[in-house]
């Protein structure tokens, strides 16, 4: 069974900058997207941004020109390079890759930005 392995996150004061990254662990076939959602505490689950199998990027609008989505095909990764963090991106970051039959998640990782 294929597993999603998010890594990258931690504690960082706003301003700072995090890269979180996630892999598969064996490939997936026929992949349309790749992407990472978050979810603070008390809340529900968001979309923080997405890139297409053809490279399309789509982000959610308190992130944009902040956080920048990225793929590795051959390796079946998703990065998210969050730059500029503010207290309210704390939450914990989860990674989404959808192919043709299902949705993939990963277990989650957390990141707190300190005031």
């Amino acid at each position: 069974q294929v597993q999603l392995v998010e890594s990258g996150g931690g504690l960082v004061q706003a301003g700072g900058s995090l890269r979180l990254s996630c892999a598969a662990s064996r490939s997936i076939s026929s992949i349309t997207s790749m992407g990472w959602y978050r979810q603070a505490p008390g809340k529900q689950r968001e979309f923080v941004a997405v890139i297409t199998s053809g490279g399309s990027t789509n982000y959610a609008d308190s992130v944009k020109g902040r956080f920048t989505i990225s793929r590795d095909n051959a390796k079946n990764s998703v990065f998210l390079q969050m730059n500029g963090l503010k207290p309210e991106d704390t939450a914990v970051y989860y990674c989404k890759v959808t192919n043709w039959l299902r949705d993939y998640w990963g277990q989650g990782t957390q990141v707190t930005v300190s005031s």
